[in-house]
């Protein structure tokens, strides 16, 4: 699965709006001209896998929904004939009806039809030199913020010292324990004659021990062009500060290092700076970022996206709190758990889920009502994430 697709939807919507706009003027999310515009998130790589496309349309910033790109047909093809063709999984997301792998010294194209009949066509593009990602690791460190935790890092090698441009991104996972969760939970029912009354019922394991996955959201793009080797020496991917909870009990994380042409990098920086805040809310803004796919019988057209051929390498790390941090004071939950006994509504908050039972109030709270409860993130982690371990996850 292509993880950056949120990464291009949220820059689109700005870039579609200035550009076409001209934001000139104050920022101001109602347009009343707006311009519908084909965007493209196409990258295939050198792993063997169905490769996947994604393809959907500007919207307004007011409006909901994206609107997904249904019905089209899609063909990659290379330079000696082969043809892979895509079919649509889901809304807006097609993959190869077969595995494949990109290959060096070939070039691929990209060609699609959508539903309304309009074809588009990329520039040949060709898989960059492979380069290793030969390390991830974490060094407690302090930021250039002054800021004291631990910070994740790579090393790529590259023998040939033609690879240069350089994506990452990861996925991070970490393993949560509710620290108030207990053994029984409330729960209403619904009498014959109306009327409602609490129980205590037998709470589920899968609600107290969890693992929340978070993604990267932004581009994070490092080059070596000026340098002979290609090597890319103790670059950091994130910094997690010493407060956050999410390393307490086990933290992973998985980091993808794309190699890139420069062209294609030269495209996702440009990228990376219209979606900061600096410059989208900007008076001048840069004019329509002119990517390499086009209108086959309308130049004129804009089309927003890239189609890219890109190498990958993988690597995971694990670690805990005590492995950086051995006698300091544990990170604080991510909610202070703060114990209450709420004398009206309960029912609705049980109904709710928005409360979980910690004892029955014997006094402690004199003019509460007759449960003791903390906030449901409290004693119920599936909030966060699910309780399903991962496949890959090592204790």
């Amino acid at each position: 699965m292509n993880r950056g697709t949120s990464k291009y939807r949220q820059v689109w919507v700005i870039l579609m709006t200035c550009s076409l706009m001209g934001c000139v003027e104050p920022f101001n999310t109602e347009f009343e001209d707006f311009e519908d515009a084909f965007v493209v998130d196409a990258t295939i790589t050198d792993e063997m896998k169905r490769q996947e496309i994604l393809l959907t349309r500007t919207y307004r910033l007011q409006d909901d929904d994206t609107p997904n790109e249904v019905g089209a047909r899609i063909m990659v093809k290379d330079d000696i004939g082969n043809e892979f063709l895509f079919e649509e999984a889901d809304f807006g997301r097609y993959v190869s009806n077969v595995t494949f792998a990109a290959v060096p010294d070939r070039d691929y194209q990209l060609y699609i039809t959508a539903r309304n009949g309009r074809e588009y066509c990329s520039t040949t593009m060709q898989l960059p030199q492979e380069s290793t990602l030969d390390s991830l690791y974490a060094n407690r460190i302090i930021n250039d913020f002054g800021e004291e935790g631990m910070g994740i890092f790579v090393n790529t090698s590259n023998p040939l010292g033609d690879s240069n441009f350089y994506r990452y991104e990861y996925e991070e996972t970490y393993k949560v324990i509710a620290p108030r969760w207990n053994k029984k939970e409330l729960e209403v029912v619904d009498e014959s004659d109306g009327t409602t009354s609490i129980i205590l019922v037998p709470r589920s394991l899968d609600e107290r021990v969890c693992y929340p996955k978070n993604v990267s959201n932004r581009f994070i793009l490092t080059d070596t062009d000026d340098f002979d080797t290609g090597t890319v020496d103790n670059f950091m991917i994130k910094f997690i500060e010493q407060n956050n909870f999410i390393t307490i009990h086990r933290y992973s994380i998985l980091v993808r290092q794309f190699v890139h042409s420069m062209e294609t990098y030269n495209f996702l920086e440009t990228l990376n700076a219209f979606s900061i805040s600096e410059s989208l809310f900007s008076e001048t803004q840069p004019g329509f970022l002119e990517g390499n796919i086009a209108a086959e019988d309308n130049s004129t057209e804009k089309v927003l996206g890239f189609f890219d051929v890109a190498a990958v390498s993988e690597k995971r790390i694990f670690f805990g709190y005590r492995d950086f941090f051995p006698t300091e004071r544990i990170p604080d939950y991510i909610e202070p758990c703060i114990e209450n006994a709420p004398r009206n509504g309960v029912t609705d908050l049980i109904r709710w889920d928005l409360i979980k039972y910690i004892k029955d109030n014997e006094g402690e709270f004199p003019n509460g009502g007759p449960y003791i409860t903390v906030p449901q993130v409290c004693g119920d982690c599936t909030i966060l994430g699910t309780s399903e371990v991962p496949d890959f996850w090592i204790e």
